[in-house]
């Protein structure tokens, strides 16, 4: 009997962290930032290093913590009255991943997955593409 309660708990339990996991993953996952601890508002692109708390490589080892892969590109930006780093991720299967963290707290905020086109990248360009109008 004492084992069954305990297999009884321990499902519960793992079913509520899934669910709260899942929750919080699906707020995250293709959505924008809706908040942040860092408002911007007037401030120049200029004065965001010195409006963040924690560094590009702490931020770095927040999305890389959240996204296994390697790091392809950083920036800190304003991300809809935001300050964030916004790190973009390649990862194993070859997609890329745009992880936003809180340049405050170094939450991550969002995550946004993009698949790799493998086409478009020339001689060391990074998204420039010629049109043909």
């Amino acid at each position: 009997m004492k084992r069954k309660w305990i297999a009884i708990i321990g499902s519960g339990a793992l079913v509520t962290g899934l669910a709260l996991a899942g929750a919080s993953f699906a707020k995250s996952e293709g959505g924008g930032v809706s908040g942040g601890t860092i408002r911007i508002e007037k401030q120049a692109e200029v004065e965001f290093p010195s409006m963040a708390k924690i560094s590009m490589d702490q931020a770095v080892q927040k999305a890389l913590s959240s996204v296994q892969g390697q790091v392809l590109k950083t920036q800190l930006e304003d991300e809809n009255g935001f300050l964030v780093y916004g790190i973009e991720v390649v990862s194993a299967d070859k997609s890329i991943v745009d992880v936003k963290v809180d340049a405050g707290t170094g939450n991550v905020l969002a995550m946004d997955r993009d698949k790799a086109d493998g086409e478009g990248h020339e001689s060391g360009e990074h998204g420039d593409r010629d049109s043909e109008d």
